[in-house]
């Protein structure tokens, strides 16, 4: 396929984003809130003099039957590339992992858990890994949702998930917030800069978009839409 150009969204009036129908806060198709990516990309088409128009997709894979333009919450690494084609704009946010626990927790870190306290993951996650090698007692989960839900019901002690999913958990449950611990923030691999990801773009088109998510980074544009979420929009690295 050919690169897809500026001029060539400009004519077509729209920027086409491919998200998931149903990942709340990230996206969804129905419901009271669209998802941050959703908001995200309207106001980056905004900036292009264009509309947004939506592909549901579930998968990477489908990226590029859907033709789409845009997906968000693209990992940037300054060493690798992501793949299919995918160019990344400049990073607009900073995530990773963290370890969530209960309000009445005692733990302050990793090492203040009992050895057979119990931390859910997410099955197959680099996280995981890590915590299995250090000798963490881990419980698996499909999806960090999940392991939240699992955390405040008493069922582990306390959680490896993303500040995302404990802040939209947060927003929800006011009652019973959960509480975040910084413990992996030495670990390069469990931190990574989020950026926008265009497919096949030209340049000129790369060089909009990044200079739309400067201008809604400058104006507050991004850290008022992630408040919305109840997440905390952090510098990138």
């Amino acid at each position: 396929m050919d690169a897809r150009s500026l001029e060539n969204v400009i004519e077509r009036g729209a920027l086409t984003l491919c998200a998931s129908p149903n990942a709340l806060p990230f996206a969804s198709k129905s419901g009271p809130v669209p998802g941050f990516q959703i908001e995200l990309g309207e106001k980056i088409a905004e900036q292009l003099g264009v509309k947004l128009t939506r592909e549901w997709v579930v998968s990477a894979v489908q990226y590029r039957r859907a033709d789409c333009d845009l997906v968000l919450d693209v990992i940037s690494r300054k060493d690798t590339s992501p793949p299919g084609g995918v160019r990344v704009t400049r990073p607009y946010h900073r995530s990773g992992v963290v370890l969530a626990v209960r309000s009445d927790s005692k733990a302050s870190s990793l090492a203040s858990l009992d050895p057979y306290q119990r931390v859910g993951v997410q099955v197959g996650s680099l996280v995981s890994m890590t915590l299995a090698k250090g000798g963490a007692t881990t419980s698996p989960f499909v999806f960090e949702n999940d392991i939240v839900a699992a955390l405040a019901n008493r069922e582990i002690e306390a959680a490896a998930v993303t500040p995302m999913t404990v802040g939209w958990f947060n927003l929800q449950h006011a009652d019973k917030p959960l509480r975040l611990i910084p413990a992996f923030d030495n670990d390069e691999d469990l931190n990574w800069n989020i950026a926008a990801g265009l497919l096949r773009p030209d340049d000129k088109l790369r060089t909009r978009v990044d200079a739309a998510i400067e201008a809604l980074l400058a104006d507050g544009t991004i850290a008022r839409i992630y408040a919305r979420y109840g997440i905390e929009l952090r510098p990138p690295q």
